[in-house]
Parts: structure tokens; C-alpha cells; sequence
């Protein structure tokens, strides 16, 4: 089996711990690799070398840092099929899906090129007499992200690329189930000319995380995962005063009002709330019908649409529609969550439990399935399932639905398929959840906008990737200047001019 290892100065280094933890290929249920679990002394080790090394990176000017985040994006370019073939290997995801991983996280890099335009701070000519007032953006110095595993290449490329931009040094903790592909990122970058030491990539577990949160070199942490995780990391950063932005889970409506495309909401549906094998974020994992009409017209066309979906190794070509979940343990929970569903009184109208696939029966893969006449007390409405599990509730009129959407505990993105303009410009201002789509199911903001959730989603104050990334990687200094030489009277300094 394929012992991995960290990413320290540049160089791969085998962990010395002795404790590893097993990476499967989902779609055989084989262990193909192990990932080495750093120490507390390996972690404080690669920070302490980070610190050394962004000394120079800090002070390297913006527009040389922007120069190496063009030789990474040309890179990552060259090597897509590459990333996307190992992502694909770890995780399961069908190799579209995979490239799109990358491109998503290649956008990001694309934006970090503007570097210098970004960093540029505020100037104020003559605010007092003789007086100037800037300021500037810093770096904090060596930052940490903790990434999961369902977007190996997209979610590690969002947290170092305006990390680094910013002359920060970044200390990155990949998901131990699929580091690969954040090893071979780092390879890259360091072709792309960025310093050794700069950017350190430490496998580990909780040990680890909780590691990086108390090691007082490190100024920032940037996570995603699970909400009770990220309020855990998010509390333990502040209390040792770290800056953290902390995303968390999710719980993602469309509302389908009558007046909707069937057909088109039906197709977003159904790419929306299984691609991936519902193991994204922003998954839509309830449909919200309003009407009794519009929620039986909605299942009769959702049905043949989900049961034609292909369900296959990434491996089997470019027509699989999704691949397995990424583990045994999480394939359980998703099967075992559907039969609590048909226990407490939902109608199990798809049911994708004991899929089987010739040639792949070790393999963690779920099949589609759907529910009608959900209610918000059942668990499956509850609990994010992360699964390719699609729950319809029926709602009787608008403002039902749009109030299911805003009492419910997380925030991070939602939809609303109509016809009606008044319809949609009202749910966009009043709905409290962070990303919202207009005839969009998905509405993940382009990398120059910025991403992230609201209540239960996100603990934090500034988002992931755009203007708001190159905020919370970096520190306001502001100088308030005065030169005398220029406030003369016969040729003394005139004091009582100045004041």
C-alpha cells in the first residue's frame, strides 16, 4: 500500500508518528494509500519553518506574488486531466464532476493574479494642514486551512491562493481521506516559483486541528466542514485570539411556485440535489412545491428523470451521472437515514437503498432516491444527509414556503424557480440565507464576488474567496504623516500654524 507523506520546505517528508489513517478508492472499497497523522511537534515544526520562510514571501511586492499565481494557473491548467484522474481516485467523483472541482478552485488562483489592484490601500491628501493620512494592507504572517474532503482541489485552492497572494505563509491540513491531490497542488506552486516553506501541507486529525488552533504562530485559521466542527474550531480560534472564518453545513431549498418551468425545474432538481452524489454544500436537498397541483406535477416529472440517472465509477466513462459516497460509514448513515424516513411517515416515492453495481459490490455507492410529503419534524428534513437524497415538502402558499426556508437553523444557499419578477425580487430580500439563485439551483458566486453562508453555516464575519478573502488574510495599517518642511515662516517652523 502507497505510504503519502506532508509537503515541508518544498520537499515530501514521511511522517514519524507511526499512526496513519486508510484512503480508499470508494468505487472498489479498496485501501489504495495511507495518510501519515502528524505529531504536535511535526505541526509546530512546519510552522516555525513557515514563519522563517514569510519573512521574504512578506515582503515580496504584490506584483511578483501575482507572477507566481500566473505560472500556478497555467500550471494547474496544463495538468488537469492529471488532478482530476487522482482527485477522482479518492473521492469517487465522476471525472466532469472532478474537473470541475478544479476549475471552480482554478478560477480563485485567476482572481489572485490582481493581486496588487486588491492590496491597494486608501490615500487622503491635506486632511489636517500638511497632514496625509494611508493606509496599507499586510500580511498576518502564517495562516491555516483546514479543508474536507468533498472538493479536493476546489475548497484548499480557495484557502491558499489569497493566502499566499497576500505574502502570508500557509500551513494547509487536507482532508486525510483525499490529500493527494492538495500534495501534488503544492508541487505545483513550488514550480510556479513560490518559495520553500511558504506553503506547508501537514496531514493529520484532531490532534492536528487542535494543534494549529493553539500554536500562537499562526494568526488565522479558514475551515470547512460540518457546523458543529466549525463552531468548535471557530470557538477555539477566538479564544486564542486567531481571526477564523468557519463554514459550516447546510440545508438547501428551492421553492417551485406554480407559475415555474416544470421541465427546467425539474432538470435543475435533479442536477442540483445529485450530482456529485449529493456530497456538495450547496446541494439542493428539498423541493418546495407551492400548490397541491404543482407538487403532483413536479413528482410525476422528477421520477423518470431520477430513475434514468447512471450511477457508476468515474472509471466508466464520461456519461455517469455520479459516483459512490466516500466511505462505508457515511453509505450507512445516508441508507440509514432514508429508512428513518419511511418509519416516520414519508413516502419513499425512489428508493435508492441496496444499489448494487456488477463488478463493484465492495463499493460505496447509494442510489437515487425521493421523497414526497416530508414535514420538518423528520429527521431526514433535519439533518444534512449529504447523500443523493432529494425530500420534497409541500407548502400552500408562498410565504409557507419562504418561512420554512427562514426558520430553518442553516443559511447557506437557496433557490426559488418562478416566472413572476415581484415573486423573486421579494424572496431574494427577505429570505436570510447567504447565496440565493433566481431560476439558478446552485447559486455559487463567481470567484470575484465571494462565498458563504449565513446562521448555522458560517461563523465569521468576512467570506471566502474575492474582495473578502484579501480582507481577512490581511491586516489595516494606517499612518497619519505630517512634514514640517513645508510650513515655514521666516524660516522657522510656525507652530501655532499647524495646530
Amino acid at each position: 500500500m502507497k505510504e503519502l507523506t506532508h509537503f515541508i520546505n518544498g520537499q515530501h517528508v514521511k511522517g514519524t508518528s507511526g499512526r496513519f489513517t486508510e484512503v480508499f478508492n470508494p468505487a472498489t472499497g479498496e485501501a489504495i494509500a495511507k495518510t501519515p497523522l502528524a505529531t504536535v511537534d511535526e505541526l509546530n515544526d512546519a510552522v516555525a519553518k513557515a514563519a522563517e520562510a514569510q519573512k521574504a514571501w512578506g515582503a515580496t511586492n504584490p506584483q511578483r506574488r501575482a507572477r507566481v499565481m500566473m505560472k500556478f494557473g497555467a500550471l494547474i491548467n496544463e495538468h488537469m486531466d492529471e488532478l482530476a484522474e487522482m482527485l477522482s481516485m479518492e473521492h469517487g467523483k465522476t471525472l466532469p464532476d472532478a474537473r470541475g472541482d478544479v476549475q471552480r478552485g482554478l478560477e480563485v488562483v485567476e482572481v489572485c493574479m490582481g493581486a496588487p489592484h486588491m492590496l491597494k490601500g486608501e490615500y487622503t491628501d491635506d486632511g489636517g494642514p500638511g497632514i496625509d493620512l494611508y493606509s496599507m494592507r499586510q500580511p498576518l504572517g502564517v495562516v491555516a486551512g483546514i479543508t474536507p474532503f468533498n472538493f479536493p482541489a476546489m475548497i484548499p485552492l480557495w484557502k491558499m491562493a489569497p493566502a499566499l497572494a497576500c505574502g502570508n505563509a500557509m500551513i494547509l491540513k487536507p482532508s486525510e481521506r483525499v490529500p493527494s491531490t492538495s500534495l501534488r497542488l503544492a508541487e505545483l506552486i513550488i514550480e510556479a516559483g513560490l518559495p520553500e516553506g511558504v506553503l506547508q501541507v501537514v496531514n493529520g486529525d484532531k490532534e492536528v486541528v487542535d494543534a494549529i488552533l493553539d500554536n500562537e504562530e499562526i494568526a488565522a485559521v479558514g475551515f470547512v466542514g460540518s457546523t458543529p466542527i466549525a463552531q468548535y474550531i471557530y470557538g477555539r480560534a477566538a479564544t486564542n485570539g486567531k481571526r477564523a472564518q468557519c463554514f459550516g453545513g447546510a440545508k438547501n431549498h428551492m421553492i417551485i411556485m406554480p407559475d415555474a418551468d416544470l421541465d427546467k425545474a425539474a432538470d435543475a432538481l435533479v442536477g442540483a440535489g445529485f450530482g456529485a452524489a449529493g456530497e456538495r454544500c450547496m446541494a439542493i436537498s428539498v423541493a418546495v412545491p407551492v400548490g397541491q397541483e404543482t407538487a403532483d406535477a413536479l413528482v410525476e416529472k422528477l421520477v423518470p428523470r431520477i430513475e434514468k440517472l447512471k450511477v457508476g465509477p468515474y472509471t466508466a466513462g464520461e456519461d455517469v451521472d455520479y459516483g459512490p459516497v466516500i466511505t462505508g460509514a457515511a453509505k450507512s448513515r445516508i441508507e440509514g437515514l432514508i429508512s428513518s424516513g419511511v418509519d416516520q411517515g414519508a413516502k419513499l416515492v425512489v428508493d435508492g437503498r441496496d444499489f448494487t453495481l456488477q463488478g463493484y459490490e465492495n463499493g460505496f455507492f447509494v442510489g437515487p432516491s425521493l421523497f414526497d410529503n416530508v414535514t420538518p419534524d423528520m429527521d431526514i428534513y433535519k439533518e444534512e444527509i449529504f447523500g443523493p437524497v432529494l425530500s420534497q415538502v409541500r407548502a400552500g402558499s408562498y410565504d409557507e414556503a419562504l418561512e420554512l426556508v427562514i426558520d430553518n437553523p442553516y443559511g447557506n444557499g437557496t433557490a426559488i424557480y418562478t416566472a413572476d419578477g415581484d415573486t423573486a425580487r421579494d424572496f431574494a430580500h427577505r429570505v436570510n440565507v447567504g447565496m440565493v439563485g433566481i431560476n439558478f439551483p446552485i447559486p455559487v458566486p463567481l470567484s470575484y464576488h465571494t462565498f458563504g453562508g449565513w446562521k448555522k453555516s458560517a461563523f465569521g464575519d468576512l467570506n471566502q474567496y474575492g474582495p473578502d478573502a484579501f480582507r481577512f488574510y490581511t491586516k489595516t495599517k494606517t499612518v497619519t504623516a505630517r512634514w514640517f518642511s513645508g510650513i515655514k515662516e521666516g524660516g522657522e517652523f510656525n507652530f501655532k500654524a499647524m495646530d
